[in-house]
């Protein structure tokens, strides 16, 4: 082990089930616009890019698309009602807790990169209860750029003071792996999380079907670091 291995995370649908509070924020928001509700099995693909895609998403998917003006309010009114029901039914998904020990047992760094917007990342970390294991969270707008630009990975490894050269990316979805593979980052995809691309499709440097499948895995992908 190095001290200066890392190990980024994906947040909705790697770290946490976050689809049914999103889905019914989602579909608050399109009842209030006059708009169809969406099923849960319709919005887990769109869950990865953040607040104002799903809007947009959301709302291409059950009439005429949003324009710019009425995003820039669905994204506001998204994040206030969803910041008051960000945790009514999410949870860690199984063995994430025991892994996260494990690293942190053996210092190894750890960061969240998400599209998510960073005020309600740090709200849902701290609700789950994880958010100490974080000493570094680079959300939605922390940056001028976002997933998949690979800043938002190597802006993460610089304050956590590692080296690229012992990072791993653990996500679930398109951005995560394409912003990893443009940072030279190895990247493990998560096949249970929110992607509209069948997981073995996304080009990932390794698969695991559960948690407990992680030390493996990034022993493979950086030996000399896990």
């Amino acid at each position: 082990m190095s001290s200066s291995s890392v190990v980024l995370f994906d947040l909705d649908g790697t770290l946490a089930d976050t689809a049914l509070d999103l889905c019914h924020t989602m579909n608050v928001l399109l009842e209030r616009h006059g708009r169809t509700p969406v099923p849960e099995d319709q919005v887990r693909p769109m869950v990865g890019a953040g607040a104002r895609k799903i809007m947009e998403k959301a709302f291409a998917a059950t009439g005429a698309p949003a324009n710019d003006s009425q995003l820039d309010g669905l994204f506001e009114e998204f994040l206030d009602y969803y910041g008051d029901h960000i945790a009514d039914h999410t949870v860690l998904f199984p063995g994430v807790l025991d892994q996260l020990e494990a690293l942190r047992a053996r210092e190894i760094g750890l960061g969240v990169c998400t599209n998510k917007a960073e005020q309600l990342t740090h709200q849902l970390l701290d609700v789950l209860e994880i958010a100490h294991y974080f000493p570094v969270v680079i959300g939605g707008d922390t940056l001028p750029v976002r997933k998949p630009d690979p800043l938002h990975l190597t802006e993460a490894v610089v304050r956590l003071g590692g080296d690229v050269g012992g990072t791993v990316m653990v996500g679930d979805s398109s951005p995560d792996i394409k912003a990893a593979e443009a940072a030279s980052i190895p990247s493990i995809c998560v096949t249970f999380g929110y992607t509209d691309i069948p997981a073995p499709d996304l080009g990932a440097d390794h698969l695991i079907d559960h948690y407990d499948a992680l030390p493996e895995a990034l022993k493979t992908l950086r030996p000399d670091h896990f």
